[in-house]
Formats: structure tokens, C-alpha cells, sequence
């Protein structure tokens, strides 16, 4: 039995990774027939392309599938352990690949990780075809790629694996995997939906925790639910990243925000940090909510959202949570308003049913004399030149003016309000 689980072999999830896009479950709207990895693999002429997906969601799997269909030489780094130099030899072995007419492919695990002269060093290789970069993120590539970098990749987005997939991979791991079928393993439906279940969409942590749990048995007898709890090791797996319950809490941490409850924003921040959720996706949920829901009655809160989001994203876990801490307390406690929402919200509409108006000569921009002949800003009143730095004017398209923006009297909003009460009192009225 010993040699079953001789430390030379490879883990269960790489021992059963899919070879091809025939075998490859989850992700159809990407692999199926006719969609774009599908084509991709049947022309084989991949281009760069950024996989944004959660773990254990297949984007090294597909990476490496597409570069064999290429038949591309492929090298694989991480962006954790790897830098410019490592950057540079691959770069300088596509070079070569290049006069041979044969394709370089770069896959990068963890993109995000990499910083902005590191990213920068891609830049000419990605645009003049020496390597096919493919990038592998968790994190919203708009926020953690560079623009020039972005615009030369095709994203594509991976969902997180639903039950009926983890369930597929499954059973073709005990299909195929020679130490799956040697072993004499009783794996109860009933454990077998839990490990389902606590796998939250990810096959790579399905697979490992079904591995552990085959040493804890050394391979033979029945896996229990207690051998399956202690090879997830902590209770926190009930806290799925990507179902429902990720949803619910992290809906239920905004709700006690907004209810300006501090402790139980707290207690649904806590269970999120236990379970794994990604501390950057909670500080920009910070930042939705202090304009949504805190706005003008206290302008600061958006001021210390944005700040904690940099931050967590400097300092990282387990130190970020203490940052996390202290925006959600502020928030929680500061007044709240729903005011600059709800205008913008207002707009829109109108905007929709309405359409899009010209806009009134004395507010147009006069970059040229002929538009300064044609009356381009004519007229315009400059409010600074006048009293209170004000000028009563009408700055909308002629016939829609209308009050959106609705002041509440929380906080510095009351300012506001009887700002604007002042100066606008047609509109604004008590």
C-alpha cells in the first residue's frame, strides 16, 4: 500500500487533468462547439488571452490544452516566484522559436501578481507575436492588468464549476486514475455530495481533499464524514466562495452596514475572512456602498473606502483584515443617504425615455474661432466673477429642467441642502 502514495507522484488533480477539450467539463460557453476555445483548438491559431476566473475553475487546464493543440512550445511561470529575467529568457527563446516558424506560448499562473514594470516588459513581445501570452488571474483584470497589456489580450471569463461538473470530474478520476482503482476505497453517495459541496466550484480542492482523505484511511475502507471533516480541516468550507451563501453574507454584511449595525457587519466580516473570500472583493463592495449609501452626508467615507481598498491590496491577509475592520466600523457608524443614487438613478431614466438633447450653445466648449463664430459658449456666465461665486442661469436643454438630487438632512448633506435651497429656490423648496 505504501507505494500507492510513493511522494514521487504527482497530485490526484493533475494525474487526471483533462489532455483535451473532448474530456474538459464545465466552461461551455467557452469549450463548447462552435464557441471560441473550440474554434481556437480546431484552427490552431491562439492569440493572447487572459483567463479571469475563481480556483480550480480550469484556466491552467485549458491553458495547457490550447498549447498542444497549437502544438506551441509552452512555458509556464508563476507570478509569485518569477521575474524579469525569467520574462526575458522566454521571450528571448520565442525569439528564436519565431525564425523557426514555430509558436511560443507563455502561460502566466497568478498575473495580477505582477507589477506594472514586470507587466510593461511583455509589451513588445505580446504585440509583435514572439510569445502568445496567456495570463491566469482570480482578480478583475480591469483593476490588476495595465491598460497597453489589456488591450493587446482577449479576455475571457470562467464560472466557478457547478455540482453537476465537480460531479462529472469525479467520476473521471476514479475512472482513470490507476491509484483510484487500485485502492479499495467505499466512498458514500452521501459523503461524496458533501465533498461536492464543500469543494465551492473548485475541482483542484475537490480532488486534494479527496486525496487526503484517502491517506487518512491509507487507502482502504470506508471514507466517513468524520475522516472527510478532518481532511477539509475546518469548518470555514461551509462558507462556499462562489454559491448561494457567498451571496447571502456577503448581502447580509452590506444590509448591517447600511443598517448602520457595526457589530453584526463585523460578525458577517469575520465569517467572509474565515472562509477564504478574497479581501479585495469585500473593500470594493466598501466602496459601492459609501457612495450608495452614505454619499454626501459624510464625503469622507468614500475617502477611507478607497484608501482601505488600497491597502488590503498593499498589505494583504491576515493584516488587511484589520483595515477591513476599520472601514466597515466607519461606515457602519457614519450617517447615511441614498440621495446621489437615487439622482443619478432619476436621470437615467429620463435620459432613456427621452434621449439625448443638444446641448445649449452658452455651456459648449470653444477649442477653435469658427466655433466661437458659429456662438459656441456665447453668453456664458462665469460663476466665479459674481457674488457667492454664483449666477442664477440655466445650465439644463432648454425645457427639461427638473430636480434629481434630493439632499437629506443627514450629516454634511443638511449643508448641501440648504445650499442649495438658497441658491435654487424654485427647485428646491421645503
Amino acid at each position: 500500500m505504501k507505494s500507492l502514495f510513493s511522494k514521487h507522484l504527482p497530485p490526484l488533480a493533475d494525474r487526471v487533468r483533462p489532455r483535451n477539450l473532448d474530456v474538459f467539463v464545465g466552461q461551455e460557453h467557452l469549450t463548447g462547439n462552435e464557441k471560441i476555445l473550440s474554434l481556437i483548438s480546431e484552427n490552431k491559431q491562439p492569440f493572447s488571452m487572459m483567463f479571469w476566473g475563481p480556483p480550480g475553475s480550469g484556466k491552467t487546464t485549458l491553458a495547457r490544452i490550447i498549447a498542444k493543440t497549437a502544438e506551441a512550445d509552452i512555458h509556464k511561470l508563476s507570478a509569485v516566484s518569477s521575474g524579469v529575467k525569467d520574462l526575458r529568457k522566454v521571450i528571448s527563446q520565442g525569439e528564436k522559436n519565431k525564425d523557426l516558424g514555430e509558436l511560443t506560448v507563455l502561460f502566466i499562473d497568478e498575473i495580477h501578481r505582477f507589477s506594472k514594470s514586470q507587466q510593461d516588459s511583455l509589451l513588445n513581445a505580446v504585440e509583435d507575436g514572439t510569445v502568445i501570452l496567456i495570463g491566469a488571474t482570480t482578480e478583475n483584470p480591469s483593476f490588476e492588468i495595465i491598460s497597453p497589456l489589456l488591450s493587446r489580450c482577449k479576455v475571457l471569463v470562467l464560472n466557478p464549476l457547478s455540482n453537476t461538473a465537480l460531479d462529472t470530474i469525479l467520476d473521471h478520476a476514479f475512472n482513470t486514475d490507476i491509484i483510484l482503482q487500485k485502492n479499495q476505497i467505499d466512498f458514500p453517495q452521501k459523503i461524496r455530495e458533501q465533498l461536492i459541496q464543500s469543494a465551492g466550484g473548485d475541482a483542484r480542492k475537490m480532488l486534494n481533499t479527496l486525496e487526503v482523505s484517502m491517506h487518512l484511511i491509507s487507502g482502504k475502507g470506508t471514507i466517513t464524514e468524520k475522516i472527510l471533516s478532518e481532511a477539509l480541516q475546518r469548518r470555514s468550507h461551509l462558507y462556499d466562495k462562489t454559491g448561494d451563501y457567498h451571496y447571502d453574507t456577503i448581502s447580509a454584511f452590506i444590509k448591517s452596514v447600511r443598517g448602520s449595525d457595526p457589530d453584526a457587519a463585523i460578525y458577517w466580516l469575520a465569517i467572509m475572512i474565515e472562509g477564504g473570500e478574497k479581501p479585495e472583493f469585500i473593500a470594493r463592495r466598501l466602496i459601492i456602498l459609501a457612495s450608495e449609501d452614505i454619499s454626501n452626508a459624510d464625503p469622507q467615507g468614500l475617502t477611507l473606502a478607497v484608501s482601505g481598498f488600497q491597502a488590503v491590496h498593499m498589505i494583504g491577509m491576515p493584516e488587511a483584515a484589520i483595515i477591513l475592520a476599520q472601514v466597515t466600523t466607519y461606515l457602519s457608524g457614519a450617517p447615511k443617504s441614498n440621495a446621489s443614487y437615487r439622482a443619478i438613478q432619476t436621470a437615467l431614466e429620463q435620459i432613456k425615455e427621452e434621449g439625448t438633447p443638444g446641448v445649449p450653445l452658452h455651456l459648449r466648449n470653444v477649442p477653435t474661432g469658427l466655433m466661437k463664430a458659429l456662438d459656441y459658449g456665447k453668453d456664458y456666465e462665469y460663476p466665479h466673477a459674481h457674488p457667492e461665486h454664483f449666477v442664477n442661469v440655466n445650465y439644463f436643454p432648454d425645457g427639461t429642467e427638473k430636480s434629481f438630487y434630493h439632499p437629506t438632512e443627514q450629516g454634511y448633506e443638511k449643508f448641501i441642502s440648504e445650499r442649495l435651497k438658497h441658491f435654487w429656490s424654485d427647485r428646491y423648496k421645503d
